[in-house]
């Protein structure tokens, strides 16, 4: 495994612990060059997903897109990176229980959504307003209304 801070090829594992669904390992690992430390993930390589976009085209499901939105979400919010990792593997694993392999973005939507709502409100607000395309302030109200209930 390559140092992604120095690109060395030397590394050590420091620490493996399975995940709680014990389809992934995760393993804490230190340059032998540079001494940073890193954490990968070995999971078990599965069946491919597919999303099927709102225009009907079809792309791989990535694990990096969800990611990607549920950081931008919780930007400047009290939500460790841990349990934003917890929520990207909950989802996945939630889509890859559905009796099929063609997903529609709706439902990983819809997935992000529901884990927002119980990780920080905020970020969920937040990533409402973009997935149900919010048109204005009353928007958001109607919104803020809802999770107070």
């Amino acid at each position: 495994m390559k140092c992604p801070f120095c690109g060395a090829e030397d590394t050590k594992v420091t620490d493996s612990r399975d995940s709680s669904e014990a389809f992934e390992i995760r393993r804490r690992r230190e340059c032998e060059k540079c001494q940073k430390r890193f954490t990968t993930y070995e999971r078990i390589e599965q069946h491919p997903l597919v999303v099927v976009k709102k225009d009907g085209r079809r792309e791989g499901f990535s694990r990096e897109k969800v990611m990607n939105g549920i950081v931008k979400s919780c930007q400047k919010r009290d939500v460790s990176l841990e349990k934003m990792e917890e929520a990207v593997r909950e989802i996945e694993n939630a889509l890859r229980e559905e009796e099929t392999s063609e997903i529609q973005s709706a439902r990983i939507g819809e997935l992000v959504a529901r884990k927002l709502k119980r990780l920080d409100k905020v970020a969920y607000i937040r990533f409402a307003s973009i997935y149900k395309d919010f048109e204005d302030v009353a928007d958001f109200e109607k919104e803020i209304k809802s999770i107070k209930k």
